[in-house]
């Protein structure tokens, strides 16, 4: 999801670490479904141990048959769907743009799709479409200046130095209020910038050096533009020096600090920060959340103490990063080496038309969707969804009921969150008006500049106005499921919602294993370390008493410990503390999907067998599969240092080894059993 650092949006707990899409009738065409059954035995090595290796055991042929694509970092169920639906969205988008459809979506997408395959254009265009906005930075003569042209950044999508947007009040989730919080960095994390170790250094040498190049495409001679990719590096370490961590961020009480525009200029009162506001068309900024005070004093410091010149050199350096993939192919080519081979292992960057319309779905992701779900997203879909969550919602009260460890008083409120939660399937109810967005058939950069602009000027547009209630935080054909505590919903787009993820007519424990787990996953995290801390109108509040705060937090460290364990490669462990929120949902969504298959089962009882596997073990099976997935080292690497999420790989095993239910259902030994003693067993919800 393509989002800036918000509060909320650092809560945001979504499925998986990528987002891609789905094609139903494609999926369905090459899914084996046998007996009903969403489980691919051709992905399966019956071989292995189910209960030594239940990863190899599930997917162990698809393992050694799949090798990752070359144009691609990591290789996994959602990315075999996401090449599905690619090419249906390729249909779509040539047919709008050869005509068909006199809907504004169609003419939309078609006029989009059209710039950004016209190549011949794009080449010869070169680096033209950031004219204006370079000009505005070399006519830079005051401070004043200064600030005015990170507004227009802002305003253009770019995030030079900090991070603006406007959303919810944490504290107040009845009303928009604009956000200030920590940016401004090219690398992915502040610890790129200050780890000393060798893997480390040597990205900064080679970041350096395609900063370098970036200047030298901009016109700069060779030794102008390593001194100026210096400059660059000094004033992103030096913000990166005062950015939180990965894991301080998950902390939301941690990025809320609520101050009018007297209490900001405080941090420093030689920013002009009115006249910040002012550019940015807010002249009248109210109370705000600095998310990140200590980085905002150190920013407005450095605005006020770093040399124009430099600013210049860092602000030119930004807008040309943010925007060298809509330049010509020298500007992607640099920018595919340095963050695709480098950072992340990739062999080969992606066709044109798929990154065209991975960023039309990006940019204009509600017009795209609107053609995707008039063909490709049914009302029987929705209805099974729905059923399902009303048996995982039951599953989840009745879990909470049995918590030996959490007071009444406590239950009674979590109750309450969980009776007031509201669920999102398939697509928003009222489509996003794009009437005011330009696109035409001209400049690709231009149309994602347009794109850029009007996503700011809708999101600004919210200040004073009524919680839009019905807005979607993804568009319709992503695969992926969200949770937003601050709306206290969780939502599901159709793209999730197809086959071999969710089959209408599948075997029920496949679906419960899948879909199931995955709703259990997104509805856990209302409960996880994070989500927990919002109640049932998501506003940032304890509901907790201090016991069972106590009690929930000593689990918490269990999980924590536990995937501290892990080494995925080199010596480099998982980050319990950074995955803890999606550890937690991983854990729990499994458990009360299990439950609810069970409940289901009960009233509708299924084959004892089918293939030979009685309903849990189906169960199992399926969540396992969902998760197959194939990684390149650097982007493990990255992952790792980056990612809230665990590799699949040990979001598979380590739910099993705290779940008697799978040792049972397979009938593990106890010298073969992944369960782990119970001393470190763990059990939240």
């Amino acid at each position: 999801m393509n989002k800036k650092t918000t509060l909320r949006r650092i809560v945001l707990a979504t499925l998986l670490c990528f987002s891609a899409s789905v094609y139903a009738d494609a999926a369905t065409a090459t899914t084996a479904v046998s007996n009903n059954l969403v489980l691919e035995s051709q992905a399966m090595d019956k071989n292995a141990d189910a209960c030594m290796d239940f990863f190899q055991y599930s997917n162990g042929l698809w393992l050694s048959t799949n090798p990752i694509p070359a144009d691609r970092a990591r290789y996994s169920a959602y990315d075999e769907v996401t090449e599905r639906n690619l090419s249906a969205l390729k249909n779509i988008a040539e047919a709008a743009a050869a005509g068909e459809g006199n809907t504004l979506a169609a003419r939309l997408v078609g006029s989009y799709y059209h710039s950004g395959m016209d190549e011949t254009q794009i080449e010869a265009d070169g680096a033209k479409p950031l004219a204006t906005a370079l000009a505005q930075i070399a006519a830079i003569q005051t401070r004043d200046q200064l600030l005015t042209v990170i507004a227009r950044h802002h305003q253009a999508g770019v995030s030079s130095l900090f991070n603006f947007y406007v959303d919810q009040d944490a504290k107040n989730t009845s009303r928009y209020i604009p956000q200030m919080a920590q940016g401004g960095l090219g690398l992915p994390d502040r610890d790129y910038y200050l780890k000393t170790d060798a893997k480390t250094r040597d990205i900064r040498k080679k970041y350096h050096v395609y900063l370098a190049h970036l200047f030298t495409l901009l016109g700069d001679s060779a030794g102008v533009a390593k001194q100026n990719a210096s400059v660059v590096m000094a004033l992103e370490t030096r913000l990166a020096k005062a950015s939180l961590t990965k894991v301080a961020l998950r902390d939301p009480q941690a990025s809320y600090h609520l101050m009018d525009l007297p209490g900001l200029q405080k941090l420093e009162s030689h920013t002009a920060w009115a006249k910040y506001f002012k550019d940015i068309g807010l002249t009248t900024p109210g109370q705000i959340n600095v998310a990140h005070p200590k980085f905002l004093a150190e920013a407005s410091r450095m605005l006020n103490s770093v040399p124009l010149p430099q600013w210049q050199t860092y602000l030119r350096l930004h807008l040309v990063n943010s925007k060298s993939k809509d330049l010509s192919s020298a500007f992607v080519d640099a920018n595919f080496d340095f963050y695709g081979r480098t950072l992340a292992g990739t062999k080969e960057l992606q066709p044109r038309w798929k990154r065209v319309l991975t960023n039309i779905d990006a940019n204009a992701g509600e017009a795209l969707g609107e053609l995707y779900v008039a063909k490709f997203f049914g009302p029987e879909a929705k209805a099974g969804v729905l059923e399902m969550v009303g048996n995982i919602k039951f599953a989840m009260r009745d879990s909470i009921s049995k918590l030996e460890w959490m007071s009444d008083a406590t239950k009674q409120q979590a109750y309450k969150k969980l009776d007031t939660l509201i669920v999102k399937i398939g697509y928003p109810d009222t489509w996003r008006d794009y009437s005011s967005l330009k696109i035409d058939t001209g400049s690709y950069a231009i149309n994602n500049m347009h794109a850029a602009e009007f996503e700011f000027k809708r999101n600004l547009a919210k200040l004073g106005k009524p919680i839009d209630r019905n807005e979607w935080g993804m568009t319709p054909a992503t695969v992926n499921a969200y949770y937003n505590p601050t709306m206290n919903e969780m939502v599901f787009p159709a793209g999730i919602l197809q086959p071999p993820l969710y089959h209408v007519n599948a075997d029920p424990a496949a679906n419960y294993g899948n879909t199931g787990a995955t709703i259990g996953h997104e509805l856990t995290h209302a409960f996880d370390d994070e989500g927990r801390q919002f109640d049932a109108s998501g506003n940032l509040k304890s509901w907790w008493t201090k016991q069972d705060e106590k009690n929930f937090l000593s689990r918490v460290t269990a999980i924590e410990k536990q995937f501290d364990e892990f080494n995925p490669i080199d010596k480099l462990h998982i980050n319990g503390k950074l995955t803890a929120g999606e550890n937690i949902a991983d854990l729990g969504g499994m458990k009360i999907a299990l439950q609810a298959l069970r409940n289901s089962l009960k009233n509708t009882p299924q084959a004892a067998e089918i293939d030979g596997l009685t309903p849990e073990q189906r169960f199992f099976i399926a969540n396992a599969q969902s998760f197959r997935g194939l990684m390149r080292d650097e982007r493990l690497r990255l992952q790792l240092a980056t990612d809230p999420h665990a590799p699949e790989k040990y979001r598979v095993i380590a739910p099993l080894a705290n779940m008697p239910e799978f040792s049972k259902a397979f009938n593990c030994p106890a010298d073969k059993s992944p369960l782990r003693v119970e001393a470190k067993r763990v059990n939240i919800w």
